[in-house]
């Protein structure tokens, strides 16, 4: 089953290059087009594609406020969000993240960079670019925007010891195969307890659980961490 894909840019010739790009891929195909942050969420309602490769800056309604949309509507739960911009700026990376975005890349990556993007965004998997770094999230996190608070800490204690240590470990930036090593653990039962995690506290991708695990003090960011 191929992976559906849903292009929101202004610019067409970028979308037309972005079509001909994923199109040529077997387990890919783009369902649809939009030119701004309104069309899309009307073409994501329409074609329930499986993930929108979002452009920020768009003319009307723009690229955050589109993602805020879809990532908050319960019917469009199986669509993920990857944003692709020019300006992969610090405050643009909160912003996403708040919007319920699962990844978060610059416009200057390679087509396979791409590609490897969207099928790690399919898979429920977080993205970030070297230049969106943990340090990013670290930052963003220590002072969530008022009534960003996902998971009250309380709703921790549905969780296992293990899966409570799982997901304290995916929230500093590991990834399952480094957990799995950390824990003497097989990357399998890692992912497991990630996805047990994610089910018990309704979180849409892993990074939505990693924000939860910070607003909900599991893993405390600290300014010592920022430089890391």
């Amino acid at each position: 089953m191929s992976i559906k894909v849903l292009l929101a840019d202004d610019q067409a010739l970028l979308r037309a290059t972005f079509r001909i790009l994923i199109d040529s891929c077997e387990d890919m195909e783009v369902v649809g087009e939009a030119s701004d942050g309104k069309e899309a969420v009307e073409q994501v309602r329409a074609h329930r594609p499986d993930i929108v490769l979002m452009d920020i800056r768009m003319p009307g309604t723009d690229g955050l406020t589109a993602t805020s949309a879809i990532c908050a509507d319960p019917e469009l739960s199986g669509t993920r969000v990857l944003i692709l911009t020019t300006f992969e700026t610090e405050d643009y990376v909160a912003q996403a993240l708040r919007a319920g975005a699962s990844g978060f890349l610059g416009k200057d990556v390679t087509a396979e960079t791409l590609l490897a993007g969207l099928r790690t965004v399919a898979s429920g998997e977080a993205l970030l670019s070297p230049n969106a770094t943990r340090s990013l999230i670290t930052r963003f996190l220590m002072a969530p925007a008022p009534g960003t608070l996902l998971a009250p800490p309380e709703r921790l204690a549905d969780l296992t010891v293990r899966e409570r240590e799982v997901m304290a470990l995916a929230a500093e930036g590991r990834s399952n195969t480094e957990i799995a090593e950390d824990l003497t653990l097989s990357p399998l039962t890692v992912r497991t307890h990630i996805h047990r995690a994610m089910t018990k506290l309704a979180a849409r991708d892993r990074a939505q659980l990693v924000v939860i695990a910070y607003q909900s003090g599991l893993v405390r960011a600290t300014p010592q961490g920022l430089g890391h």
